[in-house]
């Protein structure tokens, strides 16, 4: 095989002539060590092995880039899309792409194959992620914040893959998830739940802030979202319209919930601590025992002082 020296590889960039990032790849990629590698596109300084055209599917190894200069890239279904900022790029052996860089490149990718994120390695199925099953091209242009944490990903990555540590490929598993799941936070909500109405999405994130509140672990612990409007801030849509999405899904509004929650939090507090129910009501968001006594007798029938008691000589019997 007809070896390419650095200089032809930096006319090649500057030409814009097509090119396959496989062909960085060193020759044994398949072998148990290569089943992942990672690559720093602005610091290989020995040569690049031009390969026989071989057809993609025969390919076996999934990639992910960052790619920071100028370049574009072309689909088989004719997509072609230009990459003019710091962009993150996710291929795999089922969507064959051709890379055409159109000036001097920098940037970093890791390659990896099926085997190295099996399920019983990584405890995720490969195809079943997000950033697979989207029907979207996974090329994500990047903001300064996210462009260091990539960066900051690779860069582990290199030091990790060159280090003598016994565990370093399971270290490099998790790298692996970690750009994956930066991918997936790029992605728009909908294709994250492609399968779920959009009341449905915004009934899942207001569970999801409801029970982040919990749990608490000591009386100075304060709830921070009490009030329905609270959610529905966070959520950046109208209390009204957070309503109207939570009856039509759970039959109960937003304070009824939240309120369900806290009574549920506050048995737990009665039973399971020494707290004083004053402790509890401030710890709840209450503005005083008064009111907090009143909330529990409302929706127990018995005052919280007389639960607690309750409880705890069912548990002495």
């Amino acid at each position: 095989m007809k070896s390419v020296s650095l200089n032809e590889l930096d006319q090649r960039f500057a030409s814009g002539s097509p090119l396959e990032l496989s062909a960085l790849l060193p020759p044994g990629i398949q072998n148990e060590i290569g089943h992942f590698n990672v690559f720093n596109l602005s610091k290989i300084r020995q040569t690049v092995q031009n390969r026989p055209t071989e057809p993609y599917q025969c390919r076996t190894y999934y990639k992910v880039s960052l790619l920071l200069g100028h370049s574009k890239i072309e689909y088989p279904d004719n997509t072609i899309i230009q990459l003019s900022q710091p962009t993150l790029v996710f291929t795999t052996p089922k969507s064959p792409v051709t890379w055409l860089p159109q000036e001097r490149q920098s940037g970093m990718f890791c390659v990896f194959t099926p085997g190295f994120l099996h399920p019983t390695r990584s405890g995720v199925v490969l195809d079943e992620l997000p950033i697979y099953k989207s029907p979207e091209h996974p090329v994500f242009p990047l903001q300064k914040g996210d462009i260091k944490n990539a960066k900051d990903i690779f860069e582990k990555m290199q030091t990790t893959i060159a280090s003598t540590y016994a565990y370093k490929y399971d270290l490099l598993r998790a790298y692996t998830l970690e750009l994956i799941h930066l991918g997936q936070q790029l992605q728009s909500k909908i294709m994250l739940h492609p399968n779920h109405s959009n009341f449905a999405r915004t009934t899942s994130l207001f569970i999801e802030l409801l029970e982040r509140q919990f749990p608490l672990e000591n009386p100075n612990q304060k709830v921070e979202l009490r009030a329905a409007k609270d959610y529905a801030d966070k959520l950046s849509i109208h209390v009204n319209h957070l309503n109207k999405i939570l009856k039509e899904t759970t039959g109960l509004t937003t304070s009824a919930l939240i309120a369900g929650r806290i009574l549920q939090e506050a048995q737990i507090l009665l039973r399971q601590t020494n707290w004083t129910i004053a402790e509890i009501a401030d710890s709840l968001g209450f503005s005083d025992f008064a009111h907090f006594a009143k909330f529990f007798k409302n929706e127990t029938s018995i005052p919280p002082g007389a639960y607690r008691a309750q409880t705890k000589s069912l548990n002495y019997t």
